[in-house]
């Protein structure tokens, strides 16, 4: 067949003269259909994920404002440094022995440092019940007669308070079964108002104690429900990051608080100067967004899920991606309810020993937070055994060694994933180490107090550090030890075993009466098993392999490899980096 005219098909120039087969062959090629449009989003996509991104503005301003609860938190549990500072015996405290005269002829004398009280006559000594206080900082101490032996009474307070913690960490995670976590963080924050102001003019010490635990209970249910908040609105590495970082802010509280306590001249006032700072946590509520997929799996009717439109379209109006909105989206944000509605309940707790290295990860992961969060609380308040004098400067390189520790741990998730673990670890160890060689100038009583107060710091915010790396290393990496149906159980098991070794850190600081080496020493030994324990943890290395569909010629002549289409899969990634 001769053809009038070259046919073009395809950018390729047919010749004039055509056999009648390649014609056939021609009219089959122009009457197939073209190829299908990009396939619609896979059943187990998340919408939310797609549309917002993993982070961005709205992301960024969210955190931001829930990092705030950690300000109020770490005030509350580091305020007994200002409010209880050490008195010093015969200048600003003596016994008053009146109590006794007016029952007794006799007469005492009261020893150095106005402890004890001895009956010249008959030689019997006693404690001293009764004092005179000469600060002019009316201190929880004075109030509560916290002087000599009854100073341990100061470390029982802190117990109160890290026992709230414990609870408020297990209330706020099943007020969540219920309660979305928006309004429970504004739960906590409204009840830690009234407790707070209730702690500081409390003046009997079992009511302050009691109200000092219920205090605790609240910031532990705000920044538990903060965490669950961000956490649920960030993916990948930015959520890796996100908590990673989330104490830095706790550490500008620390850092902040010897300012603010320098305004007030009573430790009931500055109870009230750490309280009130909530109210602004409160008002910053109005652009806090709540967890749109925990509002998704509690979906009752529809108007749950014009709640949850409503924060994505948001979200993605800040972050500027509304061209990401699918025409569909309010029929995929239903598809993703009844999924996670339908998600299978999660593994009990014997389940989560049951696999490769799980036994390892089990025990390594719950014995190095419970040794890295009694150092983290412990090592704070032990600053108290440098001095009075050197408690401001002392508490604010407390406050940025743990930023530097917190920016170490980021590092390490980010440049050397592969072994995190193990730089945590190893950094643990020989900064505990170092901390045990207080020991070298402990006795050195020639030294200028100036120089061994520096040396004490020196050894000790070293190892302060690298608790902090290791212990926000392991909040935010943990979950990547289990498989997705135990991660929750695990995070969960990890950090209350934590929390209850942590009511034993206050005790610790008791150790100065015998040397102040000897509670640095104990913390020291913590960091260098906590450090071992950490070393022993390694991320599981998954392989993921994208699948693609296999598209059925219509003609044997497609079977070639340059017509098959191809697309690329994008694989979940987050906890498996090499």
């Amino acid at each position: 067949m001769v053809s009038p005219s070259p046919v073009r098909s395809g950018g390729y120039t047919l010749p004039h003269i055509i056999p009648n087969e390649m014609e056939n062959d021609l009219d089959k090629r122009v009457a197939t259909p073209p190829p299908p449009s990009a396939p619609p989003a896979p059943a187990s996509s998340d919408v939310i994920a797609d549309v917002v991104g993993d982070f961005g503005i709205w992301q960024l301003r969210t955190i931001l404002i829930i990092f705030l609860c950690k300000i109020p938190a770490a005030w509350f549990m580091a305020c007994i440094i200002f409010t209880g500072p050490e008195l010093y015996p015969g200048s600003e405290f003596i016994c008053d022995t009146s109590y006794l005269t007016s029952s007794s002829n006799s007469s005492y004398s009261v020893s150095d440092n106005q402890c004890y009280v001895l009956e010249d006559s008959t030689g019997i000594r006693s404690e001293c019940e009764q004092f005179t206080y000469f600060s002019s900082f009316d201190s929880l101490i004075m109030q509560f007669n916290l002087v000599c032996l009854r100073d341990i009474f100061v470390a029982w307070t802190q117990y109160w308070h890290l026992f709230g913690v414990l609870v408020g960490g297990v209330v706020g995670t099943k007020m969540m079964l219920g309660i979305s976590p928006r309004s429970t963080y504004c739960v906590g924050a409204v009840a830690q108002i009234v407790c707070g102001v209730v702690t500081g003019y409390a003046r009997d010490f079992s009511l302050h104690c009691a109200f000092r635990c219920l205090s605790a209970v609240c910031c532990a249910i705000m920044f538990t429900a903060g965490q669950a908040i961000f956490a649920d609105i960030t993916a990948g590495m930015h959520r890796v990051g996100a908590i990673i970082l989330y104490d830095t802010f706790w550490s500008i509280g620390v850092i902040l608080l010897p300012g603010l306590s320098s305004f007030f001249n009573s430790w009931s006032l500055i109870y009230v100067g750490i309280t009130f700072p909530t109210v602004m946590l409160i008002a910053l509520l109005y652009w806090t967004p709540d967890s749109p997929r925990w509002l998704l799996r509690h979906a009752v009717d529809r108007y749950s899920i014009d709640n949850v439109e409503e924060i994505v379209r948001e979200g993605a109006a800040i972050n500027d991606r509304t061209f990401k909105i699918p025409p569909d989206f309010r029929q995929q944000l239903e598809q993703l309810s009844e999924r996670l509605k339908n998600q299978p309940a999660p593994a009990p707790w014997r389940d989560l020993w049951k696999g490769k290295r799980a036994k390892t990860h089990m025990v390594a992961a719950h014995l190095a937070l419970a040794f890295f969060v009694i150092n983290f609380m412990g090592m704070l308040l032990n600053i108290r055994s440098f001095g009075r004098d050197y408690l401001v400067p002392n508490t604010i390189a407390m406050g940025f060694s743990e930023i530097i520790g917190c920016f170490l741990a980021l590092h390490f998730a980010l440049k050397h994933n592969k072994w995190k673990w193990q730089c945590a670890g190893v950094f643990n160890i020989l900064a505990g180490i170092l901390g045990c060689m207080g020991w070298i100038f402990t006795n050195a009583d020639s030294m200028d107090a100036d120089l061994k107060v520096s040396l004490w710091m020196i050894i000790a915010t070293i190892p302060k550090a690298a608790v902090s790396c290791a212990q926000s290393m392991i909040l935010a990496c943990m979950n990547e030890l289990m498989p997705a149906n135990k991660k929750q159980l695990f995070v969960f098991s990890v950090v209350t075993w934590a929390r209850v070794w942590l009511l034993s850190a206050p005790f610790f600081n008791v150790l100065k009466k015998i040397d102040t080496a000897m509670s640095l020493t104990s913390y020291c030994v913590f960091s260098i098993l906590g450090g071992i324990c950490t070393s022993l943890l390694l991320t599981p290395r998954l392989s993921v392999s994208p699948v693609v569909p296999q598209v059925e010629p219509s003609d044997k002549k497609e079977q070639s490899p340059l017509n098959a289409p191809v697309w690329t899969v994008e694989s979940d990634v987050n906890n498996t980096r090499l």
